[in-house]
């Protein structure tokens, strides 16, 4: 797939087929994440990948609208290190947006959990208390492909040299 479809296809998957993820894509997965740009190289993230039930449903509970947490086959937990980076979120979150990409790429869903109560969730899955859980995602083959999302058309929110101009 190319990167662009991959981009325009991609989807949030709330529904998963009760099929395992092999362990081989799951780290195709990963390796794609840990090649996304970070400041100064820092690579301040680190993943946890969880396949208990008994983890998955505890995080379920802790994410206000991550039900479906505990029925992907696959959740991987995101870490990252405030020491490593200064701008440790904003390199997290691109780690993730490669993960979710690779992800669809290979035929698999993900969804990031935006909303839980990360320091219950960072108990859960024993983070040491100086790192920042950023997100868990749900990753399963999808059962359904939701239509897609609007977008604002790209002339309603391109300027040239300034803010609001729009023409050169």
């Amino acid at each position: 797939m190319s990167v662009d479809k991959v981009i325009r296809e991609r989807r949030s998957i709330r529904k998963f087929l009760k099929k395992d993820v092999p362990k081989d894509l799951v780290l195709k997965i990963l390796d794609a994440a840990r090649w996304a740009p970070s400041s100064k190289n820092s690579q301040p993230w680190e993943f946890i990948i969880i396949r208990k039930e008994e983890i998955k449903k505890k995080l379920a509970k802790l994410a206000r609208y991550g039900w479906f947490i505990a029925e992907a086959p696959v959740v991987i937990a995101v870490v990252t290190d405030p020491q490593k980076s200064y701008a440790h979120l904003i390199d997290g979150a691109c780690a993730v947006q490669n993960l979710m990409l690779a992800a669809w790429e290979l035929g698999l869903g993900t969804c990031w959990i935006g909303t839980m109560d990360r320091e219950k969730a960072k108990e859960v899955l024993g983070i040491p208390e100086n790192l920042h859980l950023l997100t868990v995602v749900p990753l399963g083959y999808p059962e359904e492909t939701p239509m897609p999302p609007s977008r604002k058309p790209l002339e309603k929110i391109v300027y040239y040299e300034n803010y609001g101009r729009k023409d050169l």
